[in-house]
């Protein structure tokens, strides 16, 4: 028999920024890192992939020619943040080879977490077509989010392209990664302070739980801060034990990292996750599964 919880336990367990006291000055920090990184490469930035002024991306290419994609994914509950927040994700995957694409979407209230998905498989769809415009090859695109970005990963891995856009190919996504992501929004839906902006429903919370989805190929590596809330470790279980380990071969915890600092791990290069990622891509300093 399932636990019933009130609505003060799901805030506790999901408001991410009142559960880690130093929240606010790591998010400045990255904003400060993400400016020093733009200052320092040379990005193209605010590129259209659609017409409303959220639907802008950005693409730090690779050096040559052919290179894998990441399409890193920002979080922020769907109503916060922006890809210029996060731009500090980009250097070390261009240092090793990678074309990095950072997009923004419309934020909870303006638009749906449904509208939001959409405009990242609009996105996506974007950055395969144009993919050897900016050194990339686009049959080796790599996901990547934190947060409420990881669960968009998952969406884009477990897309049925055909049935959302006419060019791509039937299988766009080639691997994904999730940092901290959300799977079932059943207990997000129940968590007071995000209830105005989500509006999330029964019927949506269907819709938009990659849990519950058909089985993807994958592969899907699943990673999440050991000092995170029980349920951020739930989340990251249920989607190995709902997608199997074929799927999800990774399901890691980051021992001593909480839902923001874990974020630090992607792009340390002595850390595991940002070993792992490149071995996904397959970029030279991987660290090969097991």
């Amino acid at each position: 028999m399932s636990t019933v919880h009130d609505a003060a336990w799901h805030d506790a367990q999901y408001n991410n920024r009142a559960r880690v006291p130093e929240a606010m000055a790591i998010l400045s920090r990255w904003a400060e890192a993400s400016a020093h990184a733009r200052a320092g490469m040379s990005g193209e930035l605010d590129l259209a992939y659609g017409e409303s002024p959220a639907e802008r991306l950005d693409v730090f290419a690779a050096p040559r020619r052919g290179a894998p994609i990441l399409f890193f994914i920002h979080g922020g509950y769907w109503r916060s943040l922006s890809k210029s927040d996060l731009s500090f994700v980009a250097p070390v995957f261009v240092q090793a080879g990678a074309t990095v694409v950072i997009p923004d979407y419309g934020l909870c209230p303006a638009v749906t977490i449904e509208d939001i998905a959409m405009q990242m498989a609009k996105a996506l769809a974007w950055t395969w077509r144009h993919a050897a415009r900016h050194h990339a090859d686009p049959s080796r695109i790599t996901v990547v989010g934190h947060s409420a970005g990881g669960h968009l990963a998952a969406m884009l891995l477990a897309c049925r392209w055909k049935q959302v856009r006419e060019d791509p190919p039937v299988r766009l996504v080639q691997s994904a990664v999730s940092i901290s992501g959300l799977f079932d929004l059943e207990p997000v839906r129940q968590a007071p302070f995000l209830q105005h902006d989500l509006r999330l429903t029964p019927a949506s919370v269907r819709r938009l739980s990659p849990a519950f989805f058909p089985r993807p190929r994958g592969p899907l590596h699943a990673w999440v801060g050991g000092d995170e809330s029980d349920e951020f470790l739930r989340q990251n279980q249920l989607i190995r034990d709902q997608w199997g380990p074929s799927t999800v071969p990774l399901c890691e915890r980051v021992a001593g990292k909480n839902h923001f600092d874990v974020l630090h791990e992607l792009v340390d290069p002595q850390a595991a996750l940002h070993q792992q990622t490149l071995a996904l891509m397959g970029l030279a300093g991987g660290a090969p599964i097991g």
